[in-house]
């Protein structure tokens, strides 16, 4: 995949402010769907550090942390992002 770009997008960003992954020391920040109501919790939390891995994880069910300009950070569903490959 040498050169390929990815990108992972909130379908549907609120109030239509674009969102990207958050980043985090520990890198990008996931919820396990094996944790259901609780996998927003931090001792749940599984970090990934590239947009590849982040994206493997996301086409298994997982959730992904988003933040945008002015917004609070927040968990979002697999359904509810898009990934791209460039």
């Amino acid at each position: 995949m040498s050169g390929q770009v990815i990108m992972i997008e909130r379908a549907a960003p609120r109030d239509g402010i674009i969102e990207e992954p958050e980043w985090s020391p520990k890198g990008y920040c996931l919820g396990d769907p094996k944790f259901g109501a609780e996998k927003h919790h931090a001792k749940n939390a599984v970090f990934v550090k590239t947009l590849d891995e982040a994206a493997e994880l996301v086409s298994k069910g997982f959730s992904l942390r988003m933040v945008g300009p002015g917004k609070r950070a927040s968990l979002v569903s697999p359904k509810s992002l898009r990934i791209v490959r460039n």
